[in-house]
C-alpha cells in the first residue's frame, strides 16, 4: 500500500518538482495550497504574478497537479496565519524588534497546522520544496541538515522543528541545485519551470513593511526621538517600527561620520544611533530556544548564524534553562538584531536556535 504524503504547493517550481519526485518514488501524493494572506483577494495583488497566495499561484499549482495526475486542494488558513504570523509580525515591530515571518510561518503553520490538515487526509508525511535534508541516526533520532547546495540552503528557517515533526517530513530537494530543479521541471513540461522566485514577504504585497505595520497597528505606533549615545536629540521619527538595529540608511541625519541604529527603546520611543564601532558585541541572549535533538551538555561549541545570509560565527552556546540561552562569540562580533533568529550549527547539522533578545 502506498504511503500518502501531503505536499505543500505554493505554485512555484520548487514545490512542484518536490511533488513530481515523490510521485516517481511511489508515494500517494496529495497537493495542498494554503490560502494565507488576505491580500490575495485584491485585484492589485492578483496582478502581481509571483506574489504568494495569488490566484495565478493556485492556478499554476492546480495545472501541475493535473499534469502529474494527483489530487489538489486549496485550504483556507487565513485565520491561523493572521493570528500566528501576521499578528506576531506587527507586535514585534511595535516592540522594537525585527521579526522573521518565514521562521514563524514554518513553525506555526507549515509544520504544525498543516499537519493537522494532513492527518485528516490520512497522510503519513508532509513534504515541502525547502532546500534542506533530514537524516536518521543509528540511535533512531533525526537530524536536520543543511542542503547540499549551500547557495539555496534554507535550514536556517527550520530550526524549531522537533523530532516528531522531522520523523514525518520529507524534503525531496535537499540534494539538488536550483539549476537541476528547473531542468527537471522543464523535462516534465511543468508550466512553472521558469517562474521567477518571490523575494518579498507574502502578506506585504507592495513591499512596504512600515506602511503595513501602520495600517495594522493604528494608534499603537510609537513615535519619538532619534538620539545619540550621549542622549542628545538629533531628530524626530515617525515610528520605531521603521528602524532595525544595525541600520544605516534612511536615518535622515547628516553628521561627520556614518551613524547606525544601536538600540531601540519602545518604552520611550527613542532610537539610539552611534558610530559602527559602538555596535560591536561579544555575544547575545536568545529566547524561545528550541533544540532539534537533546544536547549532550549545557555548554556546546557551535557556529552561530545571526541572520539568514550572515556568515557563521564561531561561538559557545550556554543553555540557561527554560527556553533561554547565551551565545558567546569566540571573538568580538557584529551588532545583533533583536527579533531575528540565531541558529546553532555543528558543521552541516542544525542543532537548534532561538530569537535574539539582545546583545551581551
Amino acid at each position: 500500500m502506498k504511503r500518502r504524503v501531503v505536499v505543500a504547493m505554493s505554485g512555484g517550481v520548487d514545490s512542484s518538482v518536490a511533488a513530481a519526485i515523490l510521485c516517481e518514488q511511489g508515494y500517494d501524493v496529495v497537493g495542498v495550497a494554503m490560502r494565507l494572506a488576505q491580500g490575495g483577494d485584491a485585484p492589485s495583488y492578483r496582478a502581481r504574478r509571483g506574489a504568494c497566495c495569488s490566484y495565478e499561484d493556485f492556478e499554476d499549482a492546480r495545472r501541475v497537479a493535473e499534469r502529474l495526475d494527483f489530487p489538489f486542494y486549496v485550504v483556507d488558513m487565513r485565520d491561523e496565519f493572521g493570528n500566528r504570523v501576521i499578528g506576531n509580525f506587527v507586535s514585534e515591530y511595535l516592540a522594537g524588534r525585527t521579526p522573521n515571518p518565514c521562521v514563524m510561518c514554518n513553525r506555526e503553520i507549515k509544520f504544525d497546522r498543516l499537519w493537522d490538515r494532513a492527518r485528516a487526509l490520512d497522510a503519513d508525511f508532509v513534504a515541502t520544496g525547502h532546500y534542506a535534508r533530514v537524516e536518521r541516526c543509528a540511535s533512531g533520532e533525526y537530524r536536520l541538515m543543511r542542503a547540499e547546495d549551500s547557495s539555496k540552503d534554507q535550514s536556517y528557517f527550520l530550526f524549531s522543528m522537533n523530532q516528531s515533526q522531522l520523523s514525518r517530513t520529507l524534503f525531496p530537494l535537499g540534494s539538488m541545485t536550483k539549476t537541476e530543479v528547473r531542468r527537471r521541471a522543464r523535462s516534465l513540461g511543468l508550466v512553472n519551470a521558469d517562474k521567477a522566485e518571490s523575494q518579498e514577504i507574502c502578506f506585504v504585497a507592495d513591499n512596504d513593511y512600515a506602511g503595513f505595520v501602520e495600517r495594522a497597528a493604528g494608534d499603537a505606533v510609537r513615535t519619538g526621538n532619534i538620539v545619540g549615545s550621549d542622549g542628545a536629540v538629533l531628530s524626530r521619527h515617525n515610528g520605531i517600527h521603521r528602524f532595525t538595529v544595525g541600520q544605516r540608511r534612511g536615518l535622515g541625519i547628516a553628521m561627520g561620520e556614518p551613524l547606525y541604529v544601536r538600540e531601540i527603546r519602545p518604552a520611550t520611543g527613542d532610537v539610539v544611533v552611534a558610530p559602527q564601532s559602538e555596535l560591536r558585541s561579544r555575544g547575545l541572549i536568545a529566547r524561545e530556544v528550541r533544540m532539534v535533538r537533546e544536547p549532550a551538555s549545557d555548554s556546546i561549541a557551535i557556529e552561530a548564524r545571526i541572520r539568514y545570509r550572515h556568515p557563521n560565527i564561531s561561538a559557545t552556546l550556554r543553555l540557561r534553562g527554560g527556553d533561554c540561552a547565551e551565545v558567546i562569540f569566540d571573538s568580538e562580533g557584529p551588532a545583533v538584531t533583536p527579533g531575528q533568529a540565531c541558529v546553532f550549527y555543528d558543521g552541516n547539522e542544525v542543532l537548534g536556535g532561538g530569537f535574539i533578545e539582545g546583545a551581551l
